[in-house]
């Protein structure tokens, strides 16, 4: 990238895409579509930051200037997810001869440090897990380090990269799932209703039951964080009402242990007396008693093409795809069973 003004004094300011963007008096995120040629700019604007460009002699980063190392960033690495996540990017950096650096909390607007480690390292590309803030990305973005956002939690302008899963269709299918078992009272733990993935399984819970047949009662519908111990209390709420349901979707795995945990308390069987559905398919649901019934979300499948993304725009490419959804399944065990069995 220059870093001078073409002809100017060493001293003066760096030429950077910021630099560009206040002179011209638009946003960082419009000069890069300029700088990448894509769509969205009037031909006006265009014509004024292509003209500051080459007054200044910017000339956009290679990936030879940037490290060959891909940064991936958690808010949480004692995620249960983490580590599927991690294995996933590093099969795809290895086939790559790319390094990876795993940082914690990175994103963390607390941690103001450990983010600017990050930006300072210079990685060919970053690849944040659940999220980016409008700051964030705009920084990036001035220091030409490209990014892809894995399985937001919140609504991304449209030119911002991201993998995540298709949440609504599996909300759809674990509902249509205890439909299919003949249930008629079926209850939904969400998510915080400010999570994206967990408000699109809550809007497909709400589609299996009408294409089910079947009314919304809000009664049957409680949101709470996405940990056991919530899930737990959630269910005892639900399953000590005068018509309790028989069977119950949980917005995660871990929801769902709380469920388990509720029921036996109140003395229900599982599946005999409530039928229970999870979402994620994580390591534990195969080995919990009974075996759960859960929305598999393929993290590692994932992260590999989250990967291969963010790899592809550190090489300055373009591909067709900027938002990618992979498909979510249900995975049936034995904590579901017909309503009467």
């Amino acid at each position: 990238m220059a870093e001078t003004p073409h002809g100017g004094d060493p001293s003066s300011r760096p030429v950077t895409i910021a630099y560009i963007a206040e002179s011209a008096g638009v946003s960082i995120p419009t000069v890069s579509k300029v700088i990448n040629g894509r769509s969205g700019v009037s031909a006006t604007t265009r014509a004024r930051v292509e003209g500051l460009i080459y007054e200044h002699g910017y000339r956009k980063a290679t990936a030879g200037q940037r490290r060959n190392v891909l940064e991936l960033v958690f808010r949480d690495l004692e995620s249960m997810w983490a580590v599927e996540i991690i294995r996933g990017v590093k099969q795809v950096a290895r086939r790559h001869r790319l390094g990876v650096t795993v940082s914690e909390s990175g994103l963390d607007e607390s941690d103001e440090s450990t983010w600017d480690d990050t930006v300072s390292r210079r990685p060919q590309c970053v690849l944040a897990v659940a999220h980016l803030s409008d700051a964030e990305r705009e920084e990036l973005t001035a220091k030409d380090i490209p990014f892809v956002v894995f399985d937001p939690t919140v609504e991304l302008p449209s030119d911002v990269p991201f993998v995540g899963a298709t949440n609504w269709t599996g909300g759809r299918t674990a509902t249509r799932h205890l439909a299919d078992l003949g249930h008629r009272r079926i209850a939904m733990i969400g998510g915080p209703e400010h999570v994206l993935c967990c408000r699109a399984r809550q809007d497909g819970y709400r589609a299996g039951l009408a294409a089910s047949g079947l009314p919304a009662d809000p009664d049957l519908i409680l949101n709470a964080p996405l940990t056991r111990e919530a899930g737990f209390a959630a269910a005892t709420r639900l399953l000590r009402l005068p018509d309790r349901p028989t069977a119950v979707f949980a917005a995660n795995d871990l929801q769902a242990l709380g469920v388990y945990q509720a029921a036996r308390e109140i003395g229900l069987a599982i599946p005999a007396d409530l039928s229970v559905v999870g979402f994620d398919d994580l390591p534990v649901a195969e080995l919990v008693d009974p075996p759960l019934t859960t929305i598999r979300q393929p993290l590692s499948e994932m992260a590999v093409a989250a990967t291969e993304l963010a790899i592809a725009l550190g090489r300055g490419e373009q591909p067709p795809q900027r938002g990618v959804e992979i498909a979510t399944t249900l995975t049936i065990r034995s904590s579901t069973a017909p309503l009467g069995d």
